[in-house]
This record gives C-alpha cells, sequence and structure tokens, in this order.
C-alpha cells in the first residue's frame, strides 16, 4: 500500500507538471465475475482510445502501444476482490493522461487485470482477465465487466492450421532437432534463496546424429526487451531451416531466454538480479559442453543479439573476452553513457526529459519523424507498473541496491533530473566504452578484433549514437573492430536482407564460421575485421 500511495503521487506530481488544471475526476466501475473461483489480485488497466468515427465492432482489443498518448491508461491495484464484487477506480489518481483531461468524446475501452504484473514488460498474457471493448462517454466514466480469462495459445511448436505438406515437414524436422534447456543455477539459486531457472532452446544441425565424433560451433544468441522463451521457437526453427537448405552453415544455436519478473536481465552479474553472467559462463555452459558435441573453444563459442540482448552479447563479450570468439551485436541498448538515447548522463545537471533549453528529449522516432519523448515514454511505464518496464529495468541490470532492497532510481519519474551517485555506479560498472578504455592493457589480448557492431542510421531508439562512440573509443585505442552502420535502417528492419526479414542472421552466421572454421567452403565473411574501425554496409 506504501508503494502504491507512492505510486499515486508520482503520477499525480507528473501531471501537475504537466500543467493539469483541477477537475472532477473520472470515476470507472469494473465488476469482477461472480463465478470466479477466489478472490482475484493484481494490477488492474483500463485503456482508452477516441472511437474517432469508428464503429466499436470492429475492435477487438484496446491497449497501450509504443508511442504514448495515443491511448490513455489508468491503473490501480487490487487485492482480493471477491467474485461478484465492483472495484471502483478514480482513473486520474494513477493515469497518463489523467481521464477527466480527455476531449470529450465516444472513446472504445477496456479494463484488464494483470495478475501477475508482468504487462510492463510484455503486455497480455495468459491468465489475465479482460472485459469486452465498450463504447463509453469520456470523461463522465462507465462500467466495464471483467468476463473473460486470456486463454493460454498452446503448444508454440504445433504448425497453423493453413501450413502446407511441405511446411509441416519442416516444422517437424525443426522441433526434432530442438531441444529444451532448463538448468537450475546454483550461483543464481544462492543469490535469490530459492531455485532459479535458466531457459532456452538448443537447435542442433540437420543430421548432428550421424556424425558421433563430430564437433560443432556454437551460437549463443538471446532476444531483446519483452522476449520469452516462446517467441524463440520462431528463431529455433529459422535457424534450423536454414542450415536444412545450406544457406547457413552447420552449427549448435543456444536460444537463450531473458526474461525475468525486472525486465531482461541481460546477462549482467549484479546486485539486484544476481549473477547472471557467471552463471551462463561458468555453470550452464561448462554443463552444456559436456553433455553436447560442442567445439570447447573461445573460437567456436558467438553471440548474437538484438537490442537488449544486443548490448547482453556485447557486455558478455568485454566481461568474459577468453570465453567467446566473437560478438555480432545488433542494435544495442546504450554501450556509452554519454550517449544514453541521445541523453549524455554524465553531463552537469543532467536531465532525461528536457535539455537545457527546456525542450524534450525524443525517444522513439520513424526515420525523421519523432513518436514519442522519453518524458511522455516513463509516465506511461509508470502506470504500466513499477517494475518489469524497460526505463526499471535499466535500474535492475545498473543501478546499486537502496535502503529499501530495491534498485536506486537513475532518474527521479517525476522530474526527469539525473541522480549523479547512480550515474557514477552505472560508470564504474557497466559502461561498456569506459570499461574497455579502462582496462584495455588487460582485455587486448582476448578482445581485439572480436567486437562486430550492426546498427542503422535511423535507429528507432536513438542507438546509433551510443554505438559512434563506442567504435571512437576503440579506435582511438587502435583496436581492431567492425562496426557498421546501415543507411536509413531502423531498429525494426535491420535483419531484412534480400527480401527475408531475417536474412542478416544467415550472413553472420557465416561470418561466425570462417572464425570457427577458417579455410572451410562456405561463403565469406561480408567483411572481416581490420585495424581501425569501418562504417559500411
Amino acid at each position: 500500500m506504501k508503494l502504491e500511495a507512492a505510486l499515486a503521487g508520482l503520477v499525480l506530481a507528473l501531471n501537475a507538471a504537466a500543467g493539469a488544471a483541477v477537475a472532477d475526476p473520472t470515476l470507472i466501475r469494473v465488476t469482477v465475475p461472480a463465478d470466479a473461483k477466489a478472490p482475484i489480485t493484481g494490477r488492474l488497466l483500463v485503456f482508452a482510445k477516441p472511437l474517432n468515427g469508428a464503429k466499436i465492432a470492429t475492435i477487438n482489443e484496446v491497449d497501450a502501444g509504443f508511442t504514448p498518448r495515443g491511448t490513455a491508461i489508468a491503473a490501480q491495484e487490487v487485492q482480493g476482490a471477491a467474485p461478484g464484487s465492483t472495484i471502483e477506480m478514480d482513473a486520474d489518481l494513477i493515469a497518463f493522461p489523467a481521464f477527466s483531461k480527455l476531449p470529450p468524446g465516444d472513446y472504445a475501452v477496456q479494463a484488464l487485470l494483470d495478475v501477475h504484473h508482468h504487462y510492463a514488460y510484455g503486455g497480455r498474457e495468459p491468465g489475465d482477465l479482460v472485459s469486452p471493448v465498450t463504447e463509453m462517454k469520456l470523461p463522465a466514466g462507465g462500467t466495464l465487466a471483467l468476463n473473460t480469462v486470456l486463454p493460454d495459445p498452446g503448444d508454440p511448436w504445433t504448425a497453423p492450421a493453413s501450413a502446407t505438406i511441405e511446411e509441416r515437414a519442416r516444422f517437424a524436422a525443426a522441433r526434432a532437432d530442438t531441444h529444451e534447456i532448463d538448468f537450475v543455477s546454483p550461483a543464481l539459486s544462492k543469490f535469490w534463496g530459492r531455485p532459479i531457472h535458466m531457459r532456452g532452446w538448443l537447435v542442433t544441425p540437420p543430421g548432428y546424429a550421424d556424425h558421433p565424433r563430430e564437433t560443432w560451433p556454437t551460437v549463443y544468441f538471446t532476444h531483446g526487451f519483452g522476449g520469452r522463451l516462446r517467441y524463440l521457437v520462431g528463431t529455433a526453427r529459422y535457424v534450423h531451416d536454414a542450415m536444412a537448405d545450406g544457406s547457413a552453415p552447420p552449427m549448435i544455436w543456444l536460444l537463450l531466454d531473458e526474461s525475468s519478473a525486472t525486465g531482461t536481465h541481460e546477462f549482467a552479474d549484479g546486485v539486484n538480479n544476481g549473477p547472471w553472467g557467471e552463471a551462463l559462463t561458468a555453470e550452464l555452459i561448462p554443463d552444456l559442453e559436456r553433455r553436447w558435441r560442442m567445439d570447447a573453444r573461445a573460437r567456436g563459442r558467438f553471440l548474437n543479439g538484438h537490442s537488449s540482448g544486443g548490448w547482453a552479447t556485447l557486455w558478455l563479450q568485454t566481461r568474459y573476452p577468453a570465453t567467446f570468439g566473437g560478438t555480432w551485436s545488433t542494435s544495442p541498448d546504450p554501450s556509452d553513457f554519454h550517449d544514453f538515447t541521445g541523453v549524455d548522463l554524465y553531463a552537469l545537471g543532467a536531465n532525461v526529459y528536457h535539455r537545457p533549453d527546456g525542450s524534450p528529449y525524443p525517444l522513439v522516432r520513424d526515420h525523421a519523424k519523432v513518436l514519442a519523448n522519453f518524458v511522455d515514454f516513463a509516465r506511461q511505464e509508470s502506470v504500466e507498473g513499477d517494475v518489469g518496464g524497460q526505463m526499471s529495468s535499466f535500474d535492475w541490470v545498473f543501478s546499486p541496491r537502496g535502503a529499501d532492497g530495491r534498485p536506486q532510481p537513475m532518474f527521479d519519474r517525476s522530474t526527469g533530473q539525473v541522480d549523479p551517485a547512480v550515474v557514477a555506479y552505472w560508470r564504474d560498472h557497466y559502461d561498456i566504452a569506459a570499461r574497455v578504455a579502462r582496462d584495455w592493457p588487460a582485455l587486448r589480448r582476448d578482445l581485439d578484433g572480436k567486437i562486430h557492431v550492426i546498427v542503422g542510421t535511423d535507429d528507432t531508439f536513438y542507438l546509433d549514437g551510443a554505438a559512434h562512440r563506442l567504435q571512437a573509443v576503440l579506435d582511438g585505442l587502435g583496436a581492431k573492430s567492425d562496426f557498421r552502420f546501415l543507411p536509413h535502417r531502423t531498429h525494426m528492419d535491420l535483419y531484412e536482407m534480400n527480401g527475408d526479414s531475417r536474412g542478416r542472421l544467415k550472413a553472420i552466421a557465416w561470418e561466425m564460421y570462417a572464425v570457427a572454421r577458417p579455410g572451410a567452403p562456405g561463403r565469406a565473411p561480408l567483411k572481416p575485421p581490420a585495424a581501425g574501425s569501418a562504417s559500411a554496409p
């Protein structure tokens, strides 16, 4: 309850800061199913979007998007609401924007009970309760009924009904060569005081069983923010199909789930999430190499990930340089905190919401068009939940632990003001560019030539800025590295090649294979590392 009150005060402060005037609150009533088997608990979210002339029957879902202000969202914690009861929500108390400030009119409105408090990370999930999409006049308010439990989507390995015979055969072949990994980490379990599982999919190349003396290079792949284990099935099928038809080289792929209750842990060793890097390199990898025919040498282990997965793989390569033979990190989260999605966290009086002239920092773009700014993104996340969102996930990975046992926030959510003491901790522990510059004499032998970064010049989250800074640091050290800034590519279309939305993954695989099996038949790497960096498509 203290946390809820604090969050309510936070959002009120945010609305006040935005110039919100006093108005009668909007009351939303949400009914609990009379046939619910037990009292319900979770975070109640209500979404509202202007109808703008659309027919309510044509709208299947109302949800928050990645561009705040398109949909209003209000929240309230629910503890033990009895079957058949009615929850009354003040849709201004924790809301962005405040419902009483919405332009009067007809809205499509839907309620969601986030039973596991996971919405801020990955949105709706099985077991959540939802209401029908309902037409409502706002800011007057109205009533919604939670009457549907979101179903389990089923086995992700089930081929769709529309699949052809050939597609079903490929699906079955990929499933036969893909093995679920569920490893209980001693180090993480000790940290948390309960069993902590490391999960993933291990994909063996076609013909693995027919070559009992053969060992295989291994790719350690991980997803970005919002990903989960089931979402990696598509990647497992893709790389298996590519190996089967020869468009990718034969390797073992370990597709790692880096999601957690706090967001993405990014395989960083930290005081809040625990020793994930240690667990991977000292526990899981040795266990796998005992049981699978992996090429257990540095030049037989490779890293690939996108976005938060890009940061994770870049971090693992620089933190454990002797373990891996190279990382191909695409659109990584900021690797130099002088450019944290456009904000210099080290600047005197730094503020992530506003520049010194008061203009807002942009955060999301579509090429030259700004879709969302930092302050609106943070406000929406504060309503969705106080844990699991992108900004809070950064705190859980990078920040020191506070007196309350939670990570200290890097910035004040009400004002955007950066805490320089927290940023100093971030710099000393997780600023990759700063760490490489500081420790280069010790890192050079095992790290030189192993860093490959690929990012679009129009990255959706402005992540090309930090990549340029990391490149400059490595160039200044005389390091061999490989940076590619792909003209006009965004965060979302970076992997597209020759009409294949994931085609770059095949090209990266061939580059890895050339390191593991120099001189072996196959495709040449797109561009080998050379002295100094390069910027080329």
